[in-house]
Formats: C-alpha cells, sequence, structure tokens
C-alpha cells in the first residue's frame, strides 16, 4: 500500500473517532506526559483528562494536534508496527532538522512532519 492510501485509511479511522478515545489511544501507545508535549500543554497530566469522559475538552490547536498525531500513529503501525512508530516519535529525525516528530507536531509543523511519516512508510527510514 503506498503512503497516500495509508494516510487517508489513517486519516478516515482517526475521523471516526472522538477526541477523547483518540487522546486514550495515544495515551497507550506514547504515554500521557509525550501526548501532553505534542499536543502543546505544560501540564504532563492533561491528556489524561481529556481522555475522561467528564474531563474537559482539549482546544482547538490541541485537538488538531492530537488528530494528526493519530494519523501518523495509524499510517506508521500499519506499515512498521508499534515499536517502530514509538520510536519514529521520539526519535531525532534529520529530515526535521533533527527534531523530534513530537516537537515538531507541537510547533504545528505538520507538512514537515507528514514528509518525514511518509518517509518512514516509503522508504523505513527512522530517522
Amino acid at each position: 500500500m503506498n503512503m497516500a492510501t495509508t494516510t487517508r485509511n489513517a486519516h478516515a479511522a482517526s475521523a471516526k473517532i472522538g477526541i477523547r478515545e483518540i487522546t486514550r489511544r495515544l495515551n497507550s501507545a506514547l504515554g500521557a506526559t509525550l501526548v501532553a508535549s505534542l499536543a502543546g500543554s505544560k501540564d504532563p497530566k492533561i491528556s489524561y483528562k481529556w481522555a475522561r469522559a467528564d474531563g474537559p475538552e482539549p482546544n482547538y490547536d490541541a485537538v488538531r494536534r492530537l488528530q494528526f498525531a493519530h494519523t501518523q500513529w495509524l499510517a506508521i503501525t500499519a506499515s512498521e508496527g508499534e515499536h517502530v512508530a514509538r520510536m519514529w516519535f521520539i526519535g531525532s529525525n534529520p529530515l526535521l532538522d533533527y527534531d523530534t516528530p513530537v516537537d515538531a507536531i507541537r510547533e504545528n509543523r505538520f507538512k514537515e512532519a507528514a514528509a518525514a511519516a511518509a518517509a518512514m512508510v516509503e522508504d523505513g527510514f527512522v530517522g
């Protein structure tokens, strides 16, 4: 499967679930501290609160970052597996000027992060 198809499928899967479920899944996959960081929060435990049915709603920018991160997570895990996807999110990546994808997502560098994810899926390039 090519990256465009993989990304479309991942985006569709992310769009079908709510932000609380996206947050729960990312918390499980990456840990709450990384999820809060990529969402742009200084509170390392906020993603636990966002995941609760009675918790606060993340702001608009955090929702965009969480949805984007979840789409990249799904695309990479479909191709490379969960371990590689975790390493991709936290590893220094030369395609992102040696920042981590977590940092790039927090900084709204979605096009750059998507290109780095595509390189991972298409070429097996972790960074």
